[in-house]
């Protein structure tokens, strides 16, 4: 049997593949079994935020490995402990940490608190959280229900209840009744559309939460860890979440989720745990990661290298205006919303027979998730095969 064939008779089938076998990488180019080179503003959606086969990540990786890779939490365990504090330390904010394995763990922690400071501290007893249509949460049972895409909630109920879907930001306040204890929502919407919300809204939205003792969720998954030029979105926002949610690029592979909160105390011993989560392994790749974006951001290359892909991005968009409404997005979370369906998913195939990947998201939306240290030479290589691939489309 081919590799293809193995997995299409043993894997399940969830994935709309392209079966391409990627056998290693160089920070934003991956190769396949053949030996040809592809440039990847992709990132595995997000997560190779140092690149691929970064050596001072893969080093850190494999020095872990030797000594511990897991003992469990009833145990200390240094590199989660010093993960903790570095990522409190660079976000600014008075916060305790909990360490999952994925965004879909980090949410369904952050409705957790949500829930019990709604049982516990609040008065009435509260338990309603709101998201926005559109949104995405996870795919676990409850963070699906948090999502806002009915489309996404055919066949898996019956669903927990306690979710409220507002249509934007300005109809937030007027579903907020003596139930609500929560508004989570993503400050650029991923799966959405690479959408960036409105600062003045949100700004307005933080201070009316505040005075309805209404916690402020900010779900960070795709948006955290520098993607967008700070540690947070939050920062750029100018805002002080009561909870936020982080995974993707924290691990620059390894799987790592975490949920961040002001209400310190809110959990005793017994009320979440995680078998693996904040392991070594994860808690000493995000230290390392960390330490190689804090470099990246005080040199201001991060800077530079997010500018130099917005003005590849805007040229883009203004050649083929044709094809293209607008580009969309934020730092190196950015997106070009195509004018139809059909066009969107073609030109993500001939993107990639001229060896560039790039992503789907909703909106008709063409997105771009590259490597936070992807270098200058990676991103002209890039366009150039993507140019070429949209003189074949156009």
């Amino acid at each position: 049997m081919t590799l293809e064939e193995i997995d299409k008779e043993y894997v399940l089938h969830t994935y709309g593949r392209s079966y391409i076998n990627f056998t290693s990488g160089k920070n934003a180019t991956l190769f396949d079994k053949k030996g040809e080179e592809y440039i990847d503003f992709t990132s595995g959606i997000g997560v190779v935020s140092v690149g691929h086969a970064n050596k001072i990540l893969s080093d850190a990786i494999c020095k872990q490995a030797s000594d511990i890779i897991h003992i469990s939490n009833l145990y200390l365990i240094e590199p989660q402990a010093q993960l903790a504090k570095r990522v409190v330390e660079l976000s600014g904010y008075d916060m305790r940490v909990f360490f999952a394995n994925s965004g879909a763990e980090a949410n369904e922690g952050a409705i957790k608190i949500a829930r019990k400071y709604g049982e516990v501290d609040a008065e009435p007893k509260r338990y309603k959280i709101i998201t926005l249509k559109n949104s995405f949460h996870g795919r676990t049972i409850t963070s699906l229900r948090a999502t806002g895409q009915e489309k996404m909630h055919n066949f898996f109920g019956p669903y927990p209840d306690g979710f409220v879907y507002a249509k934007d930001l300005d109809e937030i306040i007027s579903l907020c009744d003596d139930k609500t204890v929560g508004v989570m929502i993503e400050l650029i919407q991923g799966e959405g559309g690479v959408e960036p919300q409105d600062k003045q809204k949100i700004k307005l939205l933080e201070n009316e939460l505040k005075k309805r003792d209404i916690l402020f969720m900010v779900d960070e998954v795709q948006t955290g860890i520098y993607r967008t030029g700070e540690l947070f979105a939050s920062n750029l926002y100018d805002i002080s979440p009561d909870i936020i949610t982080v995974a993707k690029g924290l691990g620059g592979g390894v799987p790592i989720g975490a949920v961040l909160t002001k209400l310190k105390d809110i959990f005793s011993p017994g009320d979440h745990g995680s078998t693996f989560g904040g392991n070594y392994l994860s808690s000493r790749a995000g230290l390392v990661v960390l330490e190689i974006l804090e470099s990246e951001k005080n040199s201001g290359r991060l800077d530079e290298t997010m500018l130099y892909f917005s003005e590849k991005l805007e040229k883009l968009a203004v050649k083929y205006e044709k094809l293209i409404d607008k580009s969309v997005g934020l730092g190196l979370m950015r997106g070009l919303r195509i004018k139809s369906t059909q066009k969107l998913n073609e030109i993500v195939r001939v993107a990639m027979a001229h060896k560039v990947l790039v992503l789907k998201a909703g909106r008709n939306t063409l997105r771009f998730l590259p490597p936070l240290t992807i270098t200058k030479n990676e991103i002209n290589k890039g366009f150039e095969r993507l140019e070429s691939a949209f003189e074949n489309i156009s």
